[in-house]
């Protein structure tokens, strides 16, 4: 086990309520073995009623993360008796849901909105429940916490055996303000594991004030903190970042008549002096403040101080670990009844000045979590660092998030742009005379990326230019002699690939390394009238002649408007993108143009036809967006063309 699992697998393993809070929170082996572990222990569960229904049910975040829970279990059920975990992943059609057999499963992997639709029609789904599995609880409380609790009050109200085991396990990165409810009110004198040190101070209450300064006025900002009104014994850590930094801050201190102290590297002799006078027993009113360096923390051993000022701004490893500082002092979030819990309580003091600003969003986050008074400065500092960083991805690529859904849930850490970039969104490959007057047109959709967005052409009815190239290009290389192998492949130039008995202009993309033994390597190419990728081998390059590459490449990206997936996914559902795959690849559409960015057109509505050849006319078999709809994967996004206007 790791250092969190080593914590974590033996209360997990005894039937024990486990709430874990960790850097590798997300990881499922937090739980997995343990759990496995307890259900070999047949003898635990003879008192149940002998119904259908599983013993352990298995809550994640969205379908991407329980199909990985469920591939996980699968693997590791072949060491165990059979267990049959079943993975139900439900849209809102009904029907689905009714036909759900669960007939001698023991173990279901599910979402939360996918678990009340199945509990609609099974209603015995808790009557044999033993173990329930919150996985990545903070995202579970931030985006279906109503659907938590609903869940949870349902298995607090089944009816319990009074031998079966009754165990609730919550595991994630960080500490969620709805998990004091769900230990308070559902859990029995649960283990409360928790070693990422930052996220241990918000259950401990740590009050956490953010002192806004300019950097030349950090000094005087100190001493005014450090002007103590309070009776009660002040234990206070001042972390600076340097030598220097500490004997600048120690002297403003001296010279203020504040009794301090100080320590780092280059004055080691003073260690036993500094720890006897740390822990010294102190009358009411005194007060002891050390200075150091971040290097000082681990030779000390200081737990016990009341306050911790960060005179530099931390990494957050190393906020983490000056917080781990205060821990004694740290009050127990749940069972906060203490008389003396005031007296106790512990302060984080971060001084933010124009040279952390590009802390300031991880600090916003954090204060956000810890509910502490978040002061206008560091708003603005984070706007400020957030448009510097969007600045710097001004040459990546437009965010797919926001292109398919009008909104990026993860702005922060997506490392493509989202603002307009002219000189990369002007149109491509999309004909002039649809720039100049937008309306319908005939789009033939080859290349499916997922259920809204797809890549292929658009066809001109009257006189389709790609149409006659192709014909060109397949007839030019049936002739053996034309089939002209590449010498000297060069990564953007064009060339001609047989795939099949059909020809296609290729574009290479990335050359990998060439091995020495080897005259063939591997290439990376784009079908530049198709819009998808592939690796191919080197010698299957051909010639491409410049009468073929006169005509700009075809392939367009196309994305429907309008429609995202249910339950707050930022991800299509394989389920509903196979079946759009198969629905339109390759047929014509008939499709109205919302928007044109760079080699993006945007369509509402995008209509599948039928050509009646015998009538010369065609009928409206099927709209995308209904079919996607009718999947009960997919729902209304009333908000996404208004996102892309604002765009």
């Amino acid at each position: 086990p790791s250092f969190t699992e080593s914590y974590c697998w033996p209360p997990i393993a005894r039937g024990c309520d486990v709430v874990a809070i960790s850097y590798q929170g997300n990881d499922p082996f937090i739980y997995i073995p343990p759990v496995l572990t307890f259900l070999q222990l047949k003898s635990c569960y003879k008192a149940l009623p002998n119904k259908n229904g599983p013993l352990a049910l298995i809550l994640c975040p969205g379908w991407k993360k329980a199909e990985l829970v469920f591939e996980l279990l699968k693997t590791y059920e072949r060491r165990s008796r059979r267990l049959h975990p079943i993975l139900i992943i439900l849209g809102q059609n009904k029907e689905a849901a009714e036909s759900v057999k669960i007939q001698g499963c023991e173990i279901i992997v599910t979402t939360p909105c996918s678990l009340l639709r199945l509990f609609d029609h099974h209603g015995f789904l808790f009557c044999r429940l033993c173990h329930l599995v919150l996985d990545e609880i903070e995202v579970l409380f931030s985006d279906t916490a109503e659907q938590v609790f609903a869940i949870l009050d349902y298995y607090k109200k089944a009816p319990k055996c009074e031998y079966s085991p009754q165990q609730i396990i919550a595991v994630g990165i960080h500490w969620n303000k709805h998990i004091a409810r769900l230990i308070k009110e559902f859990m029995n004198d649960p283990y409360v594991v928790i070693t990422a040190m930052e996220e241990a101070s918000i259950y401990g209450n740590v009050q956490q004030v953010v002192q806004p300064c300019t950097d030349s006025e950090r000094t005087a900002v100190l001493l005014k903190i450090l002007d103590f009104t309070d009776n009660n014994v002040q234990k206070v850590l001042v972390f600076t970042d340097s030598v220097e930094e500490a004997e600048m801050v120690h002297k403003a201190l001296k010279s203020d008549t504040v009794f301090a102290l100080k320590f780092h590297k280059e004055c080691k002799f003073n260690f036993k002096y500094i720890l006897e006078q740390w822990t010294k027993k102190r009358h009411s009113g005194t007060h002891v403040v050390l200075v150091l360096t971040d290097d000082c923390m681990q030779p000390l051993g200081i737990t016990d101080a009341t306050c911790v000022i960060h005179f530099s701004f931390p990494s957050r490893r190393l906020f983490g670990q000056r917080l781990h500082s205060m821990s004694d002092n740290f009050s127990n979030g749940i069972k906060n009844s203490s008389v003396d819990q005031e007296y106790r309580k512990a302060t984080s003091v971060i001084l933010l000045t124009e040279n952390s600003a590009r802390h300031a969003p991880g600090i916003l986050q954090y204060l956000h979590r810890a509910e502490a008074e978040i002061p206008p400065k560091l708003h603005e500092f984070t706007t400020k660092t957030l448009e510097a960083e969007e600045d710097k991805k001004f040459s990546r690529p437009l965010c797919a998030y926001l292109k398919t859904f009008g909104i990026c849930k993860k702005r922060r850490v997506c490392q493509n742009r989202h603002r307009i970039n002219l000189q990369i969104d002007v149109p491509q490959n999309i004909p002039d005379k649809i720039t100049r007057t937008p309306g319908c047109v005939t789009i033939l959709p080859l290349h499916i990326v997922h259920a809204t967005n797809y890549f292929g052409r658009i066809v001109d009815k009257e006189k389709d230019q790609y149409t006659i190239l192709a014909e060109e290009i397949n007839e030019y290389f049936k002739k053996p002699s034309n089939k002209i192998a590449a010498k000297n492949v060069e990564k953007l130039a064009f060339y001609g690939l047989c795939e099949k008995t059909l020809f296609h202009r290729v574009q290479v993309l990335e050359i990998s390394a060439k091995e020495e033994e080897n005259v063939f390597f591997n290439v990376k190419v784009k079908y530049v009238d198709e819009g998808r990728t592939s690796q191919v081998q080197s010698y299957q390059l051909l010639h491409l002649p410049a009468m073929f590459q006169c005509l700009p490449p075809q392939a367009v990206e196309f994305i429907i408007c309008r429609v995202k997936p249910i339950d707050n996914e930022t991800e299509w559902n394989p389920e509903v993108t196979s079946y759009i795959h198969h629905k339109i690849k390759g047929k014509l559409h008939e499709a109205k143009i919302v928007h044109t960015l760079g080699n993006t057109v945007w369509v509402d509505p995008m209509v599948g036809i039928e050509l009646l050849p015998d009538l010369k006319m065609s009928i409206n078999e099927y709209s995308v967006r209904s079919e996607i709809l009718a999947t009960g994967l997919g729902t209304d996004n009333p908000e996404h063309i208004t996102e892309l206007q604002k765009l």
